[in-house]
């Protein structure tokens, strides 16, 4: 993305900070320091930080010295603090010259551990605590189509490794070796990682909804649940399709017939406006009318973008309402221990003239494998 988008991002947030009398900002997210500034780092055990200071607008980014480079090359901070390993970060922070006039500190609340707030308050010693958290998720909620058409990038790879899994999957091949190949196709195409860790699951373990995959093979008659996703440029994908092994039994067409009418009524449900629970309400109602409420244990989707769960949470008590630019899946699902089960994902973009856009395409009829 061009540099003026990342000082942009920044500028939203100084200027919100100017308007709510806060100070300063330490952004230690690495996603949102990505957002920010275009440099993308796990850190691992390492201090990375964004300061910025809405008195100067002065900006600094404390990073690993062995990513200095990368961060010179790639991210567009205007001055870079390197830190050794030996450095103590925090003392750093203190070196600053607004540190010790601070009187207000914004950070990303979930990511400030205690030992952190107790280092941040050596450092700023006359700063009370402010959560910026959520203007950051309001900035990032509302996708660009230039961030969606990264999305897209991500989709169209994925849906190529579904296909590449329908044509590949044969009974006795194991949950793990059907994994292993998916994520081999994954980089084959250009993906930078998964977007979250692959779930291949086959027969009754297909209704665990997190289930991993384990050396179990695919036999005739059961359901076969794919649900992956890639990072392409920075953003993710995520899709779920469930294929049946074989003829199997009319109650499983009879699952995946409710699923799939649960996931449609879902998506029709999706307007500007409308809050996100009915969303969640709209194809839950489809599987409580069919008789599987109880076997539909979890929200209906989720926000995701540069991560792969990000606001909003479209379950059944959220009445925020869907606004221009959110982009989220819409995930329905059967899970019947004595039989498995059957989870249909799409990615849904609202943009911002109100149409409502499936980023994915892969088939949703029924598809048996090896027949």
């Amino acid at each position: 993305m061009a540099d003026s988008v990342w000082a942009t991002r920044k500028q939203r947030l100084l200027a919100h900070m100017k308007e709510s009398g806060i100070d300063a900002a330490l952004i230690t997210a690495p996603i949102n320091i990505y957002y920010f500034t275009g440099f993308l780092s796990d850190p691992h055990e390492r201090f990375l930080a964004l300061f910025l200071d809405a008195r100067s607008d002065e900006e600094l980014l404390f990073v690993p010295e062995l990513d200095a480079e990368a961060a010179r090359q790639t991210g567009t901070a205007a001055r870079l603090v390197p830190l050794s390993d030996t450095d103590d970060p925090y003392a750093k922070l203190r070196a600053q010259g607004a540190a010790g006039s601070c009187g207000s500190l914004g950070v990303e609340k979930g990511c400030v551990t205690l030992e952190k707030a107790e280092r941040f308050g050596e450092a700023f010693p006359n700063a009370r605590f402010v959560d910026v958290t959520g203007f950051i998720d309001s900035l990032r909620v509302r996708k660009t189509e230039e961030e969606i058409a990264n999305v897209k990038l991500a989709v169209e790879t994925i849906e190529q490794v579904v296909e590449y899994a329908a044509g590949r999957a044969v009974v006795g091949m194991t949950e793990l070796e059907l994994t292993a190949e998916l994520e081999y196709q994954m980089k084959r195409l250009g993906a930078e990682k998964p977007s979250f860790e692959s779930i291949v699951l086959t027969g009754k373990r297909s209704a665990l909804p997190h289930g991993v995959p384990e050396a179990v093979p695919i036999a005739a008659g059961d359901f076969l649940l794919i649900d992956i996703g890639v990072k392409v440029q920075g953003y993710c994908s995520d899709i779920t399709r469930t294929f049946l092994m074989g003829e199997g039994t009319p109650e499983q067409e009879n699952i995946y017939r409710t699923v799939l009418a649960a996931n449609e009524a879902g998506i029709a449900a999706v307007r500007l406006g409308a809050a996100a629970a009915e969303v969640d309400r709209a194809a839950r109602n489809v599987i409580a009318a069919a008789g599987y409420g109880e076997y539909f244990t979890h929200r209906v989707g989720h926000g995701f973008g540069m991560d792969i769960h990000e606001f909003p949470s479209l379950h059944g008590e959220n009445a925020h309402p869907l606004e221009p630019g959110m982009l989220f899946t819409i995930e329905p699902g059967i899970y019947v221990p004595s039989i498995g089960g059957v989870r249909i994902e799409d990615d849904v973009y609202l943009r911002e003239d109100g149409t409502v856009q499936v980023l994915t395409g892969y088939p949703k009829d029924l598809i048996r494998l090896g027949v």
